[in-house]
């Protein structure tokens, strides 16, 4: 008997998660958006144009829908929504997930007003469900076009996330089991705000040395945030962590990226955003994560650096000369020898 699964958003990442799914012979897929035109567009076009163009989509294989009420029989409901919108559809879709099923994440982000973690979000809205966040270096245009990717399936409940790896399992897409799913959702989140600040020193022409340094540190104080938040030290050594963070910094299918590039150029952040055309997590995440280390007492410095040009418009040399020139440190930090 076939899974059947619901992908809730058709943007790029939900649209490739489909497209992958839906050559399993053991699953059934549902892709659905609130957005009538996204859907339209890949019936006449059999491809999402505006976010992966020149990906054929098999309209036979891909139940498509506009209506929240298909999903009713889905075994399995991904969530594939950018965060700012991740309540708003979990409490629409919470009266059509039927008892049993499992609820997985592939966002990463964190809600802007409570700073919570997505799963926390989306179980307020529906409670009582098994769930998973998956999470990991897996660019949307590479796997649509079936790249081998590797990802981290995170759940409490180590018995769920193992099912849900027996049935996404395959040659394209590898997952790895996980139960530390605050350091794997924190993880996800919190390096789209050193992927913008990378694109930032690759707008302003810093240099490989100044880029290496960035993501070095910044992957030591995301580990120094989640540890102070209940996530295991060695998970941001994994997929989740460094895994991602080097992707997301360096390549340019990272919107993340892209849009740090633009106002290292010179242009503001609403206007980076702007030419971009989709979700920058990183935007929302700078500010959620500034608040978390003040409300936990964590210094973090590039976050603190980046939070003050995107929210404050501080000039990138002032911000630069301030951050190198912190109080010397030693590099060794107890949080990585604790477990």
């Amino acid at each position: 008997m076939k899974t059947k699964i619901a992908i809730l958003g058709a943007g790029s990442f939900g649209t490739a998660l489909a497209v992958l799914i839906s050559g399993y012979d053991n699953c059934e897929v549902t892709l659905w958006s609130a957005v009538c035109s996204e859907i339209e567009d890949i019936k006449k076009n059999k491809e999402n144009t505006k976010l992966l163009p020149g990906i054929v989509i098999d309209t036979q294989k891909i139940k498509l829908s506009t209506n929240i009420s298909d999903i009713t029989n889905a075994d399995i409901v991904i969530f594939a929504i950018a965060s700012i919108y991740v309540r708003k559809v979990a409490s629409q879709a919470s009266s059509y997930i039927k008892k049993g099923a499992i609820i997985i994440n592939v966002a990463k982000g964190l809600e802007q007003n409570s700073l919570k973690r997505l799963s926390e979000v989306i179980c307020d809205e529906i409670p009582g469900h098994s769930f998973v966040a998956l999470s990991g270096p897996s660019h949307a245009e590479e796997i649509a076009r079936a790249v081998p990717t590797t990802i981290v399936a995170a759940s409490i409940d180590i018995g769920v996330a193992e099912k849900v790896q027996d049935i996404l399992n395959s040659a394209i897409l590898r997952l790895y089991v996980n139960e530390d799913i605050i350091g794997v959702e924190l993880g996800g989140a919190l390096k789209n705000i050193v992927a913008l600040a990378s694109g930032i020193c690759d707008g302003f022409k810093l240099g490989d040395n100044t880029k290496a340094a960035l993501m070095t540190r910044g992957i030591t104080e995301i580990g120094r945030l989640g540890v102070k938040m209940g996530a295991k030290t060695q998970t941001f050594a994994g997929l989740s962590g460094i895994g991602d963070l080097i992707v997301t910094c360096t390549s340019m299918h990272s919107r993340n990226r892209r849009a740090g590039i633009l106002i290292g150029q010179g242009k503001t952040a609403k206007e980076a955003l702007r030419e971009v055309g989709m979700t920058v997590e990183g935007f929302v995440a700078t500010d959620a994560a500034y608040k978390l280390a003040t409300k936990n007492n964590v210094s973090m410095p590039i976050t603190e650096s980046l939070y003050n040009i995107l929210y404050r418009n501080e000039n990138i040399k002032y911000v630069l000369k301030n951050l190198m020139n912190r109080p010397a440190k030693h590099e060794s930090e107890k949080f990585w020898f604790s477990c």
